[in-house]
């Protein structure tokens, strides 16, 4: 059971990463990952995000509806349905430890696709790769928005298309990621998240994600690009080095 003063940091951070996450389409998802981890057990910890962040992405994709691709979003459900299904077949449930450490591997991982093998979200194939490895990667790690964002570096589109478009194949894993985790809590497993800590993750990242769409409106490309670079790897070397460790010293 969260304390008060608990409750009230976790309802800022939601405000602050669904603000975060509005603003470069990722990053934000990230850091509140790491922080639900470190507070709950593995499944109350991906239930919770994936409440909050089905809220925020889906809000931030109704704000920017005249923005998504249809089509890559198609494709990207296609491949994640089948990664869900196969994850459905063994019901697999990760270590805290294991779970930060592909959480801080992602994004060194998806820097490390050679330029031959570029990937682009525009192209057919590319789309079901995305859907697939995302979804395979967020059902272990909870996010996958660094390994997602790959597919789009390499792209044309304007920054509001990407932000839009990347909110919207999210919707799907973040439902997928409920419905995978919801039937581990209650009953015999002594797990539960509160209604009213639900409620108030859902209020702060509808809030969060209205107040990001004017700072997003004011910035460039080349800023949305460098910056979201930026905010990832840092979050990314600090979650890391935590999965080492809890590895390390169990």
């Amino acid at each position: 059971m969260l304390t008060l003063p608990m409750m009230a940091g976790l309802g800022l951070t939601v405000l602050a990463t669904s603000f975060l996450s509005g603003l470069f389409g990722m990053a934000g998802g990230m850091v509140l990952m790491g922080l639900l981890l470190m507070l709950l057990p593995v499944p109350a910890a991906m239930l919770l995000h994936g409440i909050t962040q089905f809220t925020s992405n889906g809000w931030r994709a109704w704000l920017w509806r005249d923005r998504v691709d249809w089509r890559i979003v198609g494709r990207f459900c296609g491949g994640g349905a089948v990664a869900a299904g196969l994850f459905a077949l063994f019901g697999a449930v990760p270590d805290r430890g294991v779970s930060l450490l592909i959480l801080g591997l992602t994004p060194y991982l998806a820097l490390a696709v050679p330029q031959r093998w570029a990937l682009d979200a525009q192209k057919p194939l590319h789309g079901w790769l995305a859907g697939l490895l995302c979804m395979g990667v967020q059902l272990v790690a909870g996010i996958s928005g660094p390994l997602l964002d790959v597919f789009y570096v390499r792209s044309d589109m304007p920054r509001q298309n990407v932000v839009a478009t990347k909110a919207t194949t999210q919707v799907f894993g973040h439902a997928v990621k409920v419905a995978y985790f919801a039937p581990m809590m209650g009953g015999g497993s002594g797990q539960t998240v509160e209604a009213v800590v639900i409620l108030l993750s859902i209020v702060m990242a509808l809030l969060g994600t209205n107040l990001s769409r004017c700072a997003l409106d004011r910035m460039s490309d080349a800023q949305f690009r460098r910056w979201s670079r930026y905010l990832v790897m840092g979050t990314a070397s600090v979650y890391l080095s935590q999965g080492v460790f809890l590895l390390a010293f169990p």
